[in-house]
């Protein structure tokens, strides 16, 4: 008795090209590559909306971090 594994699919979401391919020993469970014009821009193991491949082609800007300073101690009452 063998169990069925899925099979890889093609398809397109708005300009972006999908390709699902199984995850290495996983049964059941897909990785989604998004391409744009033909250049891999990032993989999900989720299947990808629109909003999800434009976060992947440009993502948000992220602040710097900032420094933070642990003191050590109880405050002081005064």
């Amino acid at each position: 008795m063998s169990i069925p594994m899925v099979d890889g699919r093609r398809f397109m979401v708005g300009k972006y090209e999908v390709i699902a391919q199984p995850i290495p020993h996983s049964r059941h469970m897909l990785r989604y590559t998004v391409f744009v014009r033909g250049t891999r821009i990032g993989a999900l193991a989720s299947v990808p909306t629109e909003s999800d491949c434009r976060f992947l082609e440009s993502p948000p800007a992220v602040p710097p971090l900032k420094m933070y300073v642990y003191r050590r101690g109880r405050p002081k009452k005064s």
